[in-house]
């Protein structure tokens, strides 16, 4: 382990110890987390990338006020939405990995997952142009009405984590990534002073890292930023982030 991924984790593990007593409930049975999907889009059309981040509104009771990607839980409909292109093989890999009950299907969904979250929190609908005749009801109706199918070729996984112990709350988050130019579509109205997300912003990743947001969406994107340095190649290993006996690790996928 480099000094960088431990200077990540003691980061993680200062934050689990902040935790106040809204998010933590030490007295009830381990709570199972549920499969969830989020999506760092990136603009890397100027000089220096940008990515999409959203402040929270400051009335929720889950992270008020903090800057997040778009994300959310695994949806049964995410398993049917038709597709243009399927997931790189390298990426279904390692999203079946340490996955229970893991599948071909299961994967694409988690991917489907960060689609769809990012049209609800944003109104933006990525992929490309293209009939979804049979696209199951809800937000996935309207990538049917405005004709977008989602493009998974292009969206890439780069990170893993899994809510510890002891929170009432709890996720198995998969991190993707997707370029800006997947955007074929933008629903008006989506954020603003009462939805989930008042604003959105597009910020270089080095001045993303000084806002509010939570440890683990800091974390990300230094792995993005190692990552774009790298090559963003489908074939470089995938951190996963969890809780093991107490501690922090930082496991290769």
């Amino acid at each position: 382990m480099t000094d960088v991924d431990s200077d990540r984790i003691e980061r993680l593990e200062d934050f689990l110890r902040r935790m106040n007593a809204a998010d933590r409930d030490l007295s009830h049975a381990v709570i199972r987390p549920k499969d969830a999907a989020t999506l760092i889009l990136v603009d890397r059309s100027g000089p220096v990338p940008k990515v999409l981040l959203g402040k929270r509104h400051t009335r929720l009771k889950f992270m008020p006020g903090k800057f997040v990607f778009p994300g959310g839980r695994l949806d049964p409909t995410d398993k049917a939405m038709p597709i243009a292109t399927p997931l790189d093989p390298q990426a279904e890999m390692r999203l079946m990995q340490r996955f229970h009950k893991a599948s071909p299907v299961r994967a694409r969904a988690l991917a489907l997952a960060a689609v769809r979250e990012t049209f609800e929190e944003t109104g933006l609908l990525l992929g490309q142009s293209g009939e979804a005749a049979k696209a199951p009801a809800g937000a996935w109706s309207e990538f049917a009405r405005h004709k977008v199918l989602p493009d998974l070729r292009n969206i890439h996984f780069v990170g893993r984590a899994i809510t510890p112990p002891g929170r009432l709350r709890r996720f198995d988050a998969r991190f993707f990534t997707m370029d800006a130019s997947a955007i074929a579509h933008r629903v008006e109205g989506v954020t603003g002073p009462d939805a989930e997300l008042v604003e959105l912003v597009w910020m270089p990743l080095t001045e993303a890292k000084q806002l509010d947001m939570p440890a683990v969406t800091g974390v990300m994107l230094e792995e993005l930023d190692g990552r774009i340095a790298d090559g963003f190649g489908h074939d470089l290993p995938v951190p996963f982030y969890r809780v093991i006996r107490g501690k922090f690790c930082r496991e290769l996928l």
